[in-house]
C-alpha cells in the first residue's frame, strides 16, 4: 500500500533522514514513534507531499507522491499536529470547504459531512464558530476534515493531543474502526495509547527506522529489560554464590546494605518473570537467606523505545 525507499533529507548541512526504506500494508493501524528530532515529523511530511526529499521515493498504492501528487493525494487523509482550521468558520461551513477541495459535490458532499460528523461526535457543535470551541473539539474537526473523500490512507500526527480522557477513549475506538478499512497511520507520544490502537509500530532514531514490528514481537526482542530486585538477608559473598547457580541470572549486581543486607537487581532473558521469583526465593531459603522484599519488573512497549531512542533526540 505504502513503499517508502532509501529517503535522505538534508536541511542545510543536517541529516534529518538517512536511507530510510519500509513498506506498509493495507487495512491496519501503525504507530510511528520517534524522540524529537528523530526525523518522524519530517518523514510523515514528506509521505504526504507536503515536504520535499533530498533522496528517495515514496509511493501510495502505487502512485509516486511526487510524479504523480494529485493521483497518490486523493488517497490520503492528513491531520497535521496543529490542525488548519479556519477560525471564523463552523464545523459544518468548513467540512464543506473542504469537502468541495476534495471534489465532493451535492448530495455525496453533504452525506460525507455529516458522516464524518457523526464518526467524530461534533455535530452538537456543527454552528458554532470554531475559533469559540475547546481544543479537544477543535481536534476533532481537524480529523473529521482527514476523514472526507472516503481516503485509503489516513495519516494522524497526536490525534488525541488536547482531549479529555473520556474524549481519547472515543477517538482510540474511532481509530480502531478506522483500521478496519483504512490504512491508518498515527504518530504519538504517549505509548501506552500506540500499544493499545496499534497492530504494529514502527521506531525511528537519528534519522533512521531501528523497528518495525507488532507490540507483543518488540516487547519479546527486548526481554533483557525483564528486571527483578529483591533485598537479601545475606552476605555480598553469599549472594553472589547462589546467583551464580542461576541459569536465567543474564545479568546481576549485588549491593551490599549497612543492615547486613543486600540488594540485588536481576536481568533476565526469560518471559516468565513470575517463575524466576519462585526460584529466587527458594534459591535463598533453600541457603537459609530471608528474602525481604522483591518487585519484578516485565519489560513493555516504553522500555524498547527508551532503549532503542536512547539519545537519539535533539532539540526542534
Amino acid at each position: 500500500m505504502i513503499r517508502v525507499e532509501h529517503l535522505t533529507k538534508y536541511y542545510g548541512d543536517v541529516m534529518a533522514l538517512n536511507d530510510l526504506s519500509f513498506e506498509i500494508d493495507e487495512g491496519h493501524v501503525y504507530g510511528f514513534l520517534g524522540a524529537n528530532g528523530a526525523g518522524k515529523s519530517t518523514t510523515m511530511n514528506i509521505m504526504t507531499g507536503c515536504l520535499s526529499v533530498t533522496d528517495g521515493k515514496v509511493s501510495i498504492d502505487g502512485y509516486d507522491i511526487f510524479e504523480k501528487p494529485e493521483k497518490a493525494k486523493k488517497l490520503m487523509g492528513y491531520l497535521p499536529e496543529l490542525p488548519p482550521l479556519y477560525m471564523n468558520e463552523t464545523p459544518a461551513e468548513y467540512l464543506r470547504f473542504v469537502g468541495e477541495a476534495k471534489g465532493l459535490k451535492g448530495a455525496e458532499l453533504k452525506r460525507q459531512v455529516e458522516e464524518v460528523m457523526e464518526q467524530t461526535n461534533i455535530g452538537g457543535i456543527k454552528n458554532r464558530l470554531i475559533s469559540a470551541l475547546s481544543k479537544g473539539y477543535r481536534q476533532r474537526v481537524g480529523i473529521a476534515q482527514a476523514l472526507l473523500g472516503n481516503p485509503k490512507v489516513i495519516i494522524l500526527d497526536e490525534p488525541t493531543v488536547g482531549l479529555d480522557p473520556i474524549q481519547i477513549i472515543e477517538i482510540r475506538d474511532l481509530i480502531g474502526q478506522l483500521g478496519e478499512n483504512h490504512t491508518v497511520i498515527l504518530s504519538s507520544h504517549i505509548l501506552s495509547e500506540v500499544q493499545a490502537i496499534c497492530e504494529k509500530v514502527l521506531i525511528i532514531a537519528q534519522g533512521k527506522l531501528v523497528a518495525f514490528d507488532t507490540p507483543r514481537n518488540l516487547e519479546k526482542l527486548m526481554l533483557s529489560s525483564n528486571q527483578v530486585s529483591f533485598t537479601a538477608e545475606a552476605s555480598v559473598d553469599e549472594a553472589s554464590e547462589i546467583m551464580e547457580r542461576m541459569e536465567f541470572a543474564e545479568e546481576y549486581q549485588v549491593e551490599k546494605r549497612e543492615d547486613d543486607a543486600v540488594n540485588i537487581f536481576v536481568k533476565t532473558d526469560s518471559a516468565n518473570v513470575r517463575d524466576i521469583c519462585r526460584q529466587i526465593f527458594f534459591a535463598f531459603a533453600d541457603q537459609g537467606n530471608a528474602i525481604i522484599e522483591m518487585e519484578a519488573k516485565k519489560a513493555n512497549l516504553e522500555d524498547v523505545f527508551i532503549e532503542l531512542t536512547e539519545g537519539s533526540g535533539v532539540e526542534e
